[in-house]
């Protein structure tokens, strides 16, 4: 005739299933950023980015030249005035309105690109002129799973999936690394971009550095979503079968 369990050990065995049942081992494959790939590089050839121009940019241009009295015309724009420059609106068209010049194409242009042109076009007035433009509202927008959400203004004219993250105070640690959505509006279309943080091979990817308005969104894992809602229903009412099993079970 068998033995009777003792109803101390039977309640620590249905202990351990409800633990069980409780929580889950994380892979550290869906946690550590940048993992190898397979290959050993020393080093990478780090690509040169520059933010394209585009509709509803706002543009700060600044011109210089020898006679400054010369240039004031080219500085007067009916937008707000930043640290001394002129401000434009890039308009659906591409195209802003520029002093004397008249009409002028700039979607497309990299900052370098339209200072180039800028710079050539003016020659025509002015002496040796000088331009300096700036992109006045880069932003990017970040959503999700992170410690900080929300939208980040950028001085610089660049910034790199990594640099917006940090910003938001990286991903929480329920955050899908493999699968973070880009979001970006480029020539009138929607782009939708699935990126993998743990792959080395982010570093090489077009996408590694962002475009402004670019938005980034961070889904949470199931584990994450189960933690709320109806999730929280589950496990109560998984709890309490459990524990009713206990009680007969140890009486």
């Amino acid at each position: 005739m068998c033995k009777k369990t003792n109803p101390s050990i039977r309640s620590l065995i249905l202990l351990l299933v409800i633990i069980g049942l409780l929580s889950s081992c994380v892979s550290p494959e869906k946690i550590i950023y940048f993992q190898e790939d397979g290959t050993e590089t020393g080093k990478e050839v780090l690509p040169n980015f520059e933010p394209i121009i585009g509709v509803d940019d706002l543009l700060a241009i600044n011109i210089a030249t020898i006679d400054m009295e010369a240039a004031v015309p080219f500085n007067v724009s009916a937008g707000a005035q930043e640290a001394g420059s002129a401000s434009y609106l890039v308009d659906v068209n591409g195209e802003i309105d520029f002093p004397v010049i008249g009409t002028l194409k700039v979607a497309g242009f990299t900052t370098k690109a339209l200072r180039k042109k800028l710079k050539s076009v003016l020659s025509e007035y002015l002496i040796k002129p000088t331009v300096a433009i700036r992109l006045l509202n880069f932003k990017v927008t970040i959503m999700g799973a992170v410690s900080n959400a929300g939208s980040f203004n950028i001085p610089s004219e660049r910034i790199t999936i990594l640099e917006a993250l940090a910003l938001a105070g990286d991903l929480e640690l329920l955050g899908k690394r493999k699968n973070v959505l880009l979001i970006r509006e480029k020539e009138g279309e929607r782009i939708y971009v699935n990126i993998d943080l743990t792959n080395r091979k982010l570093f090489s990817s077009p996408y590694y550095y962002l475009a402004p308005n670019d938005l980034l969104y961070v889904e949470p894992n199931k584990r994450s979503i189960n933690a709320t809602g109806t999730g929280v229903m589950e496990i109560l009412q998984i709890t309490t079968i459990l524990i009713s099993l206990i009680l007969l079970l140890t009486r």
